[in-house]
């Protein structure tokens, strides 16, 4: 790489270096940057309830009893508190989530307890793994390319990537997992090179550490698996050999929950994927995943469809760098080289592809995609490195890449800049919880407010409208299935949540309190007194 360096490209890289630098430090802002604005949705709460150490049953059970509680209540089963411990956590896991691995929840409750209990520290953690990422990413590209230059070029699509944001803010084990899948990557390449035990022990130790993170390290580190097996041209060789031993030591040490996995499995947790799509759905999904990459302005399925045409030709530019980019590594780089990407980009994509247009299943969402998106900004890095720098490029289309470069960065930051002031994003399921912060306020505005539900709709809205609501007096009643509440005095606003439907409780209100229901939105009702 280093000889089609042109020697005047050779003079400029130490500015190259400083813009790189000051994107790193864009994207390190954007990471920190309004980390509690944003709405504590569904698959945050329950990564909380799990840190806290109680069960959804235990929380059901002490506050659905149609007593009064508050915020305070609730926020009891999203942070780690004297009552529960470590083993808690473990169980409750183990009963509830056993898809949950325990790494990151494990961790993150341990940062919880010691820089405190509120949102900000919480997705603090994830913020700062994202961190890790860069040094990872560069390391990896010293290992893949034997280029710092393609590694810098790496970090700064990385830094200011929207898709590495989105899931840099959330309390979940996404930003741990990318940062799992490139330092098994890197130890696999290096184990590779070096051919010694300990070289292989530290990979085996890697492939431990994502075996418990997300359970589609699985399929990275199946992939892997492919990659060394072809670069071995199928011989049973001494690397493979090694290779086999560490993953046997590595999968030796799932076991144990793959067992849990088995015995207390949780198909109602993947009941989303079940909803049938046709194939140009299943298309269009898998462009704005792709897309996302590099340009991500909020889009949801809930917009209108005028915001999603008008995107049309930017996802179709972008879709046509990262395909090129592709096409370019396989065909300028060496097989040990495109091979890693390939097959890191088709280790979950494959799977994917195959469940969403053959089973027509919706695995396909961007968190599950993550592993595919390293290996294409790996891609997209390798290419505008060497079209801009090569010897071999004239002036004019080092001119042409280096602008769309700057495009895609400023696509990048522009995303971020979004996302960064949005109090819900696409990933947050707008369709769902966009009415949320609108409650919370209204609810907020009463001299002394009561909001009554019942608690199908505790887990997770109540706790969602708990994390938003942040005046002390606002109290909950939550009344069992089926039951009606008791009439409770010294109110001056009453108020009835339903997420769920109950038409039971919307009926026994009015029958309770002598009183009308006046609908404010889709989940709220306000109880006013008949005329």
């Amino acid at each position: 790489m280093k000889k089609q360096l042109s020697h005047n490209w050779l003079i400029s890289q130490s500015w190259l270096r400083f813009l790189i630098i000051i994107l790193l430090v864009i994207g390190v802002f954007f990471r920190f940057v309004n980390l509690d604005k944003k709405i504590y949705w569904g698959d945050e709460v329950f990564s909380s309830l799990r840190i806290s150490g109680y069960t959804q049953s235990e929380m059901k059970e002490q506050l659905g009893n149609g007593g009064l509680s508050s915020i305070e209540d609730l926020r009891k089963y999203q942070y780690p508190n004297p009552q529960k411990n470590t083993i808690d956590t473990i169980k409750g896991l183990i009963l509830e989530d056993s898809q949950i691995l325990p790494l990151y929840i494990l961790i993150t409750r341990f940062w919880v307890e010691l820089f405190g209990n509120s949102v900000a520290v919480t997705r603090s953690f994830s913020a700062f793994l994202s961190l890790l990422t860069f040094p990872c990413l560069y390391w990896l590209c010293q290992e893949l390319f034997k280029s710092s230059l393609i590694g810098w070029i790496a970090i700064a699509l990385v830094a200011v990537s929207p898709i590495h944001l989105v899931y840099a803010q959330e309390a979940r084990a996404y930003s741990l997992w990318i940062v799992t899948i490139l330092i098994s990557s890197v130890a696999l390449l290096r184990a590779m090179r070096l051919q010694t035990k300990v070289s292989w022990c530290i990979y085996a130790i890697t492939l431990s550490l994502g075996f418990y993170t997300h359970l589609f390290f699985t399929l990275v580190a199946f992939a892997q698996g492919i990659y060394l097996i072809a670069i071995e041209r199928f011989r049973l060789s001494k690397t493979l050999i090694y290779y086999l031993v560490s993953l046997l030591a590595g999968f030796i040490s799932f076991v144990p929950w793959i067992w849990i996995i088995i015995t207390n499995p949780q198909p109602e947790a993947i009941d989303w994927t079940n909803a049938k799509q046709t194939l140009f759905s299943s298309a269009t999904r898998w462009a704005g995943i792709f897309s996302r990459t590099f340009l991500d302005l909020g889009i949801s399925p809930s917009d209108p469809g005028k915001l999603k045409i008008a995107l049309i030709p930017f996802i179709l530019i972008i879709l046509v760098i990262i395909l090129y980019s592709i096409y370019f590594l396989c065909r300028r780089s060496s097989k040990e080289v495109w091979l890693f990407v390939l097959t890191l980009i088709g280790s979950v994509g494959v799977p994917l592809l195959i469940t969403d247009f053959v089973f027509e299943k919706r695995y396909a969402t961007s968190r599950y995609t993550l592993a595919s998106v390293l290996g294409i900004q790996l891609a997209v890095a390798y290419l505008f490195t060497t079209k801009i720098t090569s010897s071999y490029t004239k002036v004019w289309q080092k001119k042409l890449w280096s602008l769309a470069a700057f495009m895609i960065i400023m696509s990048g930051v522009i995303s971020c800049m979004l996302q960064s002031q949005a109090q819900i994003w696409w990933n947050k399921l707008p369709e769902k919880y966009q009415d949320f912060p609108q409650i919370a306020n209204i609810i907020s505005q009463g001299n002394k407010p009561l909001l009554i539900t019942d608690v199908d709709n505790l887990l997770p809205p109540i706790e969602i409208l708990g994390h938003l609501v942040v005046d002390p007096k606002v109290r909950f009643q939550i009344v069992k299935k089926n039951q009606l509440p008791e009439i409770t005095n010294g109110f001056t606003d009453i108020y009835l949540f339903l997420f769920e439907p109950s038409n039971l409780l919307k009926a026994g209100i009015e029958k309770v309190y002598n009183s009308k229901l006046q609908q404010i939105n889709r989940f709220l009702w306000k109880v006013t007194k008949s005329t």
